[in-house]
């Protein structure tokens, strides 16, 4: 069906808005919204009707629906002050109010007259996570800035691709959707995935605001979101810039998603995949008796797949995590570790959690050189990947180079805010505040990591020592307190042993600051 109002048209079969001839870039959630607007003209549409004819009855905020409705507005040439063709009507819902001419659809060009458009066969999901990123809509109203747009969207399909363990859509697969209004639901069917990105560039002067969001299109329902508003000194520079930082906030979340589907299978059904991604949200919450479930879950796992790299990789990082945090003797944990992270290598070596976690136990034998070379390595085969640029820091740090092991925590946080780890990030850069001397700057970041992770050893050792050496009496006291609850077996003489610090006079330097908060 078609309808022509004003200056525009809508075909709900082609699912296209145009106006002038000229097509409307508009999500298909919005277009899903002016239609059932459309037909429903002759009434007002309540809110929770729009609710459960387009958000299918899930929760959603008046914020969301608002923006839902001003975009549906923009997209047709409305705005909220004239409201000629939208009407809001108080406490009651919308109308449609503008003159409507409706005719049938005309088939297209390709399509001989009145033969049905026969829908692509639904392609079934691969075995891993399959994700497909739509050409990002230029909100520009300048179709020269289409390079812009669709720039951002190749490179974020290029560097998820790095990411080995999902299945990326190809860019001339995903493409085809460009200035076609088609439901996230049909495009999922027809490419075979799971997940979609779909995002807006608007670029107004020497701003750019670029929206990104994250879809499951099997349940309907956003993952993530956020907005990036830029100054373009430099167009390319903002370009990788927010491609880095819409990839690294993506890779968790598809990991937490996947965890969660894994939670509802039947034990009996999980393979490899559904317990690496039980593990990892497991490892995330930085618990000891969680870390422990992680190694089981990584073992069983590894007992199915024995050549799984990032199984193995994922255990050995466990494994040295849990001596790094003192739950665990660090002689009998390393060897441990230590076969784990080669065999990792050894079964993909283009795995960067494999590198990772040869990298971490690298560390902890006290080969500095080794351990930041593995480090490298794993972000040449993963640039956005934010756990390797926190645990690649905290070795620069270790090994007397606190601003570049700053820099590395400081980039994982601008990486991903949001991350399952970003109390270690914070953690990273406490203790590189320290190392630096700049024992308020240690202080805060040790407080913001504690704050969302109260438990976190790492930050309590940082907070503990930089109290000390401030010489804030009440603050090291409470914090010493904290360590010991967090570490009971903490000493110096665990300190001295235990962690791998390359100078000495850094090692005095933190020892002397825990000694004059009073740890012995």
């Amino acid at each position: 069906m078609q309808f022509l109002f004003s200056d525009h048209l809508l075909d709900t079969d082609r699912r296209e808005l145009s106006r002038d001839q000229v097509p409307v870039a508009v999500e298909p959630q919005v277009f899903d919204l002016v239609v059932h607007l459309m037909r429903n003209r002759d009434r007002v549409v309540t809110k929770d009707e729009l609710i459960d004819k387009i958000w299918l009855g899930r929760s959603v905020s008046e914020s969301t629906l608002t923006s839902r409705i001003n975009a549906a507005r923009r997209a047709i040439g409305d705005s909220g002050a004239s409201q000629a063709l939208i009407r809001t009507v108080a406490r009651k819902g919308f109308r449609f109010v503008g003159d409507v001419e409706m005719r049938k659809g005309q088939a297209s060009p390709a399509e001989p007259a009145g033969q049905a458009r026969e829908a692509p066969a639904a392609l079934p999901l691969p075995d891993r996570p399959a994700i497909a990123v739509l050409p990002f809509t230029n909100m520009s109203g300048d179709r020269e800035q289409d390079y812009f747009s669709d720039g951002i969207s190749e490179d974020i399909i290029t560097a998820l691709s790095k990411l080995r363990w999902f299945f990326v859509i190809a860019r001339n697969s995903s493409f085809v959707y460009k200035g076609r209004a088609v439901h996230i639901g049909e495009i999922a069917r027809e490419l075979g995935v799971r997940y979609v990105v779909e995002g807006s560039v608007r670029r107004s002067g020497d701003r750019v605001r670029i929206s990104a969001q994250l879809n499951d299109a099997t349940t309907g329902s956003h993952l993530w979101a956020e907005r990036y508003d830029r100054s373009i000194a430099d167009v390319f520079a903002v370009q990788d810039e927010i491609t880095d930082a819409i990839v690294a906030a993506i890779e968790p979340q598809l990991y937490a998603a996947e965890s969660f589907r894994a939670q509802q299978k039947p034990p009996g059904s999980l393979d490899a995949w559904d317990l690496v991604m039980r593990a990892l949200s497991h490892y995330w919450r930085i618990t000891r008796g969680d870390n422990v479930v992680a190694q089981q879950l990584l073992e069983k796992a590894i007992a199915i797949d024995p050549a799984y790299g990032k199984a193995l990789g994922l255990l050995a990082t466990s494994h040295m995590f849990g001596a790094h945090m003192g739950w665990a003797a660090m002689a009998a944990t390393l060897p441990v570790a230590e076969r784990a992270a080669f065999a990792a290598v050894e079964a993909d070596r283009d795995d960067a959690w494999a590198h990772h976690g040869l990298g971490y136990t690298y560390l902890f034998r006290r080969r500095f050189d080794d351990a930041i070379a593995a480090f490298e390595l794993a972000l040449r085969l993963n640039p956005n990947f934010a756990m390797t640029h926190a645990f690649y820091g905290v070795t620069l740090c270790y090994a007397g180079r606190w601003q570049d092991g700053d820099a590395a925590a400081r980039r994982a946080l601008r990486l991903s805010p949001r991350d399952p780890f970003s109390a270690i990030y914070c953690g990273v850069a406490a203790y590189a505040q320290f190392i630096g001397h700049r024992y308020e700057e240690a202080i805060q970041f040790a407080r913001e990591s504690l704050r969302q992770r109260s438990d976190f050893v790492g930050a309590h050792r940082a907070l503990t020592a930089a109290a000390g050496m401030l010489g804030n009496r009440e603050l090291a006291a409470s914090a010493l307190e904290g360590l010991r609850r967090a570490q009971p077996n903490v000493s110096l003489a665990w300190i001295t042993s235990e962690l791998p610090m390359q100078r000495a006079e850094d090692r005095e330097h933190y020892l002397e600051g825990l000694r004059r908060a009073g740890l012995q």
